[in-house]
């Protein structure tokens, strides 16, 4: 690791296979934890290039436990790392699409930089991290949506994950967990928190067989926030729309508080999921999920997709998706 550090710190870059090699050898343990946060701490005081971020994800998917889910799987994630301390906005968005009758594969990870991630909430909700394949297809037959926790099916998340986690900052690991869902999805709605990774995205998506949607709230939210106007962007080009074309008004950043426990995050993520939460709650919820189902090009036009996600939520679909799920 000593001749790989000295070689980053004088300003150069790997290549594809270099980065796939180290990031390997980092799932072997190959290195120990000061090592791996020097590492981390490189990309931390420069921008990642599109080879080193394809070498970590070949890294990643080589060596993922492979999972084979039924049906055409949809996911809704966000890099994280915009600093912002939101609610769960994006699983919530996927329950409103499993209610919708659509099968989502739900990649998620515990909160590094953040105070509650997608799985820090599933699992104070109940919900057991399961790698079965069985068991997964059974969940996704019954509920419409299953749970991958990245750790599990990824040697190297697991590696790295105390390290992340006291380091507390956005880390190339955030960059990298929309695109590694062991799953496949054949629709990704990926949220960015910068629109340099949207660009970078953007050109590693469009190799890809799956259709996708790449979002960025341009006051910096990694999601449709309806803080401000939103970056789309398609394989059919790009668009900035407005919070009320997208959520029908604009909403305050205080009205997106995700609280300060994990306990916390649970229990607004439950009151929004019972149809109790505010306008402005739902108003985000619904629009990240209507641009969710808008992808899968096959209900017509956004606002089609947004009454939908309405029904989803407030006929209590989605919550008894969430019910399933858990028993």
């Amino acid at each position: 690791m000593k001749k790989i550090l000295n070689y980053l710190f004088e300003y150069k870059t790997l290549t594809r296979q270099q980065a796939r090699d180290i990031l390997v050898q980092v799932s072997e343990k190959k290195f120990n934890e000061s090592e791996i946060a020097a590492l981390i701490t490189v990309y931390l005081m420069r921008t990642i290039t599109i080879d080193e971020l394809q070498g970590f994800k070949d890294a990643l998917m080589e060596l993922a436990l492979p999972v084979n889910l039924e049906g055409e799987l949809t996911d809704i994630v966000g890099t994280g790392g915009d600093g912002k301390n939101t609610f769960n906005i994006s699983t919530l968005s996927c329950f409103i699409v499993a209610g919708t009758g659509n099968k989502v594969a739900k990649h998620g990870n515990y909160g590094a930089s953040s105070i509650s991630g997608s799985s820090n909430v599933m699992e104070q909700l109940g919900y057991r991290f399961q790698t079965s394949e069985a068991e997964l297809n059974k969940e996704l037959d019954r509920s419409n949506i299953c749970f991958l926790h990245a750790p599990l099916f990824h040697p190297a998340l697991k590696v790295a994950g105390n390290i992340r986690k006291n380091l507390g900052v956005r880390t190339f690991f955030n960059m990298l967990g929309p695109m590694v869902n062991p799953a496949s999805p054949k629709f990704q709605l990926v949220g960015v928190f910068n629109l340099e990774m949207a660009r970078i995205y953007n050109y590693l998506l469009q190799q890809e067989n799956s259709a996708f949607t790449i979002l960025h709230s341009l006051d910096g939210y990694d999601e449709i926030s309806l803080t401000g106007d939103t970056k789309v962007i398609t394989k059919k080009g790009e668009q900035v729309l407005s919070a009320e074309k997208l959520g029908k008004r604009i909403v305050l950043p205080s009205e997106l508080y995700g609280g300060n426990t994990v306990e916390e995050a649970a229990a607004i993520f439950l009151k929004i999921l019972r149809g109790e939460g505010t306008w402005s709650q739902n108003a985000v919820v619904i629009s990240n999920a209507a641009m969710a189902l808008n992808c899968m090009n096959k209900y017509g036009d956004y606002e089609s997709c947004y009454q939908l996600a309405v029904e989803s939520l407030e006929s209590g679909k989605a919550y008894k998706c969430l019910q399933t799920l858990i028993a």
